[in-house]
């Protein structure tokens, strides 16, 4: 919630970009990525969340940030190895702990909708199982053959 006290928690002003990571957020995601070869890993979550949150393309991304090759192999890696998944998990978890919630949540709500779309397949059938089916022309056009007999 943005109050007083929140809002001064979340001022990004001393920092290059607002979306670098503060040292409090490095030191929470920092032991759930894996060894770096040569390069500063905290720099590469710092462009990669660079191009996430501005939506620029890897190309543009500045220079004061490691190559952007370098950036992009790092965040395919994480994504692919599930990295950022982990990461994920692992923040959720401990912002329920901090809020004084189990890490997990232990309710689940279903909703009629998203039982009927599992029930079709899933995410992908969503958009279809809502749509009418549409007519072919090629089945409603009668041949003259057809019609005669």
């Amino acid at each position: 919630m943005w109050t007083k006290e929140n809002r001064s928690r979340y001022e990004r002003k001393g920092q290059r970009y607002p979306s670098d990571t503060t040292d409090e957020e490095w030191a929470l995601v920092e032991p759930h990525l894996p060894d770096a070869r040569k390069v500063d890993r905290r720099s590469v979550l710092d462009a990669i969340l660079y191009v996430l949150t501005t939506g620029c393309q890897w190309r543009q991304l500045p220079k004061d940030f490691p190559p952007k090759s370098t950036a992009h192999d790092y965040f395919v890696e994480w994504l692919s190895d599930g990295t950022l998944t982990r990461i994920h998990h692992a923040l959720y978890a401990e912002a329920r702990v901090l809020a004084g919630k189990a890490p997990t949540p232990t309710t689940t709500i279903v909703d009629s909708q998203s039982v009927k779309s599992a029930e079709k397949g899933g995410r992908r059938s969503i958009r279809q199982g809502t749509m009418r089916a549409r007519k072919s022309r090629a089945r409603s056009v009668m041949l003259p053959s057809i019609r005669s007999a």
